[in-house]
């Protein structure tokens, strides 16, 4: 009877040191959560804070590759690289304020960390204004695909063949050989207009004019001879010739026709004009120059 007394004393014994060592670890676990680390006399933070921040972090980051791959479903494979990029920004950016946004529902306090980073946000922000246009800018042309490499653009007045589109840039070749570095965002600021949107054909047109007097159908017969005779116009649609207009000086005409590579079509209709202009001599087409009648008055007489 006394062994199974003392056995029992040693059970009751053990459990409570049991329970005691339990407790003692949860208090260390509890302790070592508290703990706090003072980067500021106003900031600081605990250790369970600190963990709550990377979950969330982690979390958002999971978040961010599925929202990742939603988008690019649809981007061709040679600009996925240069939207990666550009996501690559926007997820730092999202990290920043959830990193904030998090602090402050732990109860760190916030509003010091701003006070102390507010000038050189400002002065960070203002220096990258225009950068960041040109960066969302680009993240447009790489999802709407209104401009692609290949296309022949003209913007404020200058053409060009695109040649490469860039995160914050776009550059294109002129007819010249000379190379134009479009910023991104004047494409949201200025009128753009793509001319191969709907394929490299486009219709073109040369304006002459004829003295009165000339035979018409002979001036039509000729310019679609020299339309026919150049290469690089399409035989179909076949070239039109329209009477515009009864000018000051002149009886005016429109040569229209179809150019496979409207890139060059400045060459295309150089060449014509030489052609219609040899044309013209040889059947004694006169083109008129702009004629005034000056009247002398003597108010002696």
């Amino acid at each position: 009877m006394a062994k199974i007394l003392i056995v029992l004393v040693f059970q009751d014994i053990e459990n409570i040191g049991e329970t005691i060592t339990e407790s003692s670890a949860w208090e260390k676990l509890s302790q070592f959560l508290n703990l706090r680390i003072d980067f500021t006399k106003e900031i600081s933070v605990s250790v369970l804070e600190l963990l709550i921040l990377i979950t969330v972090i982690f979390i958002t980051s999971i978040v961010l590759k599925v929202i990742y791959r939603i988008l690019t479903r649809k981007v061709p494979e040679h600009d996925k690289g240069k939207f990666q990029v550009v996501f690559g920004y926007f997820k730092w950016l999202v990290y920043v304020i959830i990193f904030l946004v998090t602090l402050d529902s732990v109860g760190v306090n916030v509003t010091a960390i701003f006070a102390a980073s507010a000038a050189l946000l400002i002065g960070i922000g203002l220096a990258l204004q225009t950068f960041f246009q040109d960066i969302i800018s680009g993240v447009f042309i790489l999802i709407d695909q209104s401009v692609q490499v290949g296309d022949i653009i003209e913007l404020d007045g200058k053409v060009g063949r695109i040649e490469e589109i860039k995160l914050r840039t776009t550059r294109a070749v002129t007819i010249d050989n000379k190379v134009l570095i479009i910023p991104n965002h004047l494409y949201l600021t200025n009128i753009l207009y793509n001319w191969t949107q709907n394929g490299s054909v486009t219709r073109e047109n040369v304006e002459v004019g004829v003295a009165y007097g000339s035979d018409i159908r002979l001036v039509e017969k000729i310019l679609i001879n020299v339309a026919n005779n150049h290469e690089s116009i399409l035989d179909d649609p076949k070239p039109l010739v329209l009477f515009t207009n009864f000018g000051d000086s002149s009886l005016n005409f429109k040569l229209v026709f179809t150019l496979n590579d409207s890139f060059i079509s400045a060459i295309s209709k150089s060449d014509l004009r030489f052609a219609i202009d040899k044309a013209f001599k040889e059947n004694n087409i006169s083109i008129p120059f702009p004629q005034r009648d000056i009247h002398i008055i003597d108010k002696n007489k």
